[in-house]
């Protein structure tokens, strides 16, 4: 057994009562042409042994989900990363919601993948907030091996406010995606907490004093902007978000300027972090951007 390789998949199943919120919020497609599935997969297994040899200490158990079309026999379908925010459980994605936000991406011809990160859902190991846990969302790529309907030679990949930091820190180490989708990322993360109120214990206590600062610059993208790749960008953020500022996703579109990096940038009057009152609008160019870039 290697990383990335699947341990345990089950097929999410809903009661009457969440069926019924499913199609009323995502629509009836979702609910009758895809498959959402909570999955076990292996992280950080030494590269060469197998989990045996390697102990299990050597290797983690990763939650996560994988979403895909029911009709896909003899078709291939590009593959996205979708990454969640929060930290701990705090932005963990349950199963309702999974079944509706990955299905969605599923029903518009794409295999999903997402992670919990290390330690949460149930899954082993400690989060690091953008540390070892990166290796969670690289781990993902490899389970395409284990579908023969996905395309993997095709991969976007998407982040919402933490996710979005997750999102530029795996480009950093693996360039291979097509196009990336951000919305209301952190990108200068270091900012981020440092002016939060009341947040700073928080990350103390999640990254360790030692080192502290270090470590927050490590996580600060906007240090390694001329590092990402040059893939096209799709950075989305609402106007009046109380949580990500805006001027984290402003500073961000100036440094793509001044490398040359394509990018699209909309902001959404009176949007809060979720872009709740804009979420119509919001999926129509996700869509698009990976329609654009991996169809």
């Amino acid at each position: 057994m290697s990383n990335g390789k699947f341990i345990e998949r089950e097929k999410i199943e809903l009661n009457e009562t969440q069926t019924k919120m499913l199609i009323s919020g995502w629509g009836k497609d979702v609910y009758e042409k895809t498959t959402v599935e909570r999955i076990t997969y292996l992280s950080d297994l030494p590269a060469g042994m197998s989990a045996d040899e390697a102990g299990k200490a050597s290797g983690l158990k990763v939650k996560g989900y994988i979403a895909y079309k029911k009709e896909n026999e003899g078709k291939k379908f590009p593959c996205i990363i979708w990454n969640r925010g929060g930290y701990e459980n705090k932005g963990a994605i349950d199963k309702f919601t999974a079944s509706g936000m990955f299905g969605q991406i599923a029903s518009w011809g794409y295999v999903v993948f997402a992670s919990q990160y290390r330690g949460n859902a149930g899954g082993e190991g400690k989060e690091e907030l953008g540390g070892s846990d990166v290796n969670d969302i690289l781990n993902l790529i490899p389970l395409a091996d284990e579908l023969e309907f996905a395309d993997r030679e095709k991969w976007g990949i998407e982040g919402w406010s933490r996710g979005g930091m997750m999102t530029y820190l795996t480009l950093l180490k693996n360039p291979n995606f097509l196009c990336a989708v951000l919305v209301g990322a952190i990108s200068n993360f270091k900012d981020y907490v440092m002016t939060s109120d009341n947040r700073n214990s928080i990350y103390e206590k999640m990254l360790g004093k030692e080192n502290f600062e270090k470590k927050l610059e490590e996580r600060t993208i906007i240090n390694f902007v001329d590092k990402l790749p040059k893939i096209p960008y799709l950075l989305m953020h609402g106007k009046s978000d109380e949580t990500v500022p805006l001027e984290q996703t402003i500073e961000l579109a100036k440094k793509f300027d001044e490398l040359k990096i394509e990018y699209q940038l909309k902001l959404f009057e009176e949007g809060d972090h979720y872009l709740k009152k804009h979420r119509k609008e919001v999926d129509e160019m996700r869509k698009m951007w990976f329609d654009k870039y991996l169809k």
